[in-house]
């Protein structure tokens, strides 16, 4: 019944759901481009299309009584922005419970456009030594989907090389708010002496 309301809805608006690769059981998922409110449902009905059941981070706020109840229905988890630090670890150690863990990470962490992404989804993903999956919607060709399966490779450089080649040609829901994926981290090690 999921997979047929996410089949309707995607054609009542026109998208079309694209896959690369067949997707690991246990991987961290970009969401990106994410510019707009629309990005997530977009997203929930194509996983739910392609037969995935993805768990998604929201802040804790979202989580209110009722809503709360929907949210965590929906695969949400409530996560408090202030303690990052040791959410990383906390989520990496959860893939250990778990035989099949679709982790949904919004990269760039807001719906405006970012100078950096925030790297939780690499180190998350390299702790729990667990791929990367790039999810895309892309409005210019009205698909989305699950592009290539990264393995991170501790070059954050070079990971991040493949993931901006994939996401080059994506454009966002809403124009001029997604940037170059970069991380912090990447400039850091530039900037250190070889």
């Amino acid at each position: 019944m999921r997979k047929l309301l996410a089949r309707i809805w995607l054609s009542m608006w026109r998208w079309k759901v694209v896959q690369q690769e067949p997707l690991p059981a246990r991987c961290v998922m970009i969401a990106a481009p994410h510019t707009s409110n629309w990005d997530f449902p977009i997203t929930m009905a194509m996983a739910a299309d392609h037969d995935i059941d993805i768990r998604w981070l929201g802040k804790s706020q979202m989580f209110v009584p009722v809503l709360g109840v929907v949210f965590r229905w929906l695969g949400g988890i409530s996560v408090e922005r202030s303690s990052a630090q040791g959410l990383v670890g906390d989520l990496a150690a959860e893939f250990g419970n778990h035989d099949e863990l679709v982790l949904v990470v919004p990269a760039e962490g807001t719906r405006t456009e970012v100078e950096y992404w925030k790297s939780g989804f690499y180190r998350i993903a390299e702790q729990a030594g667990v791929p990367i999956v790039c999810a895309f919607v892309d409005k210019a060709t009205r698909t989305g989907g699950f592009g290539p399966v990264i393995v991170p490779s501790g070059d954050v450089g070079a990971d991040m090389d493949r993931i901006r080649a994939f996401y080059a040609d994506k454009t966002g829901l809403k124009a001029g708010r997604f940037a170059v994926p970069r991380l912090r981290e990447e400039d850091t090690a530039e900037a250190m002496p070889g």
